[in-house]
């Protein structure tokens, strides 16, 4: 479940709650009982790092289809440049 950041203008509380995406948005504050709460847009919680899928396969632009090995367009090598 993710867990979803929200403020409240009222009396200025930030809090985090565990919800699920299908739960309707916390209408009232839980500190002082406002309707000023709203649910914050805020960056993931993962990043990707390390080599992954990317590097391995895909960076270079050989996507590992049914291409052909080594085969490179826009080199000239094919005549389709």
């Amino acid at each position: 479940m993710p867990i979803y950041e929200y403020h409240c203008d009222s009396c200025g509380v930030a809090k985090e709650h565990l919800q699920k995406m299908s739960d309707e948005p916390i209408a009232v504050c839980p500190e002082c009982g406002s309707h000023d709460y709203h649910k914050l847009v805020s960056a993931a919680g993962f990043q990707l790092k390390g080599s992954g899928w990317y590097v391995t396969d895909f960076k270079n632009g050989n996507s590992g289809g049914s291409s052909g090995g080594g085969h490179n367009c826009g080199s000239g090598s094919c005549g389709c440049a």
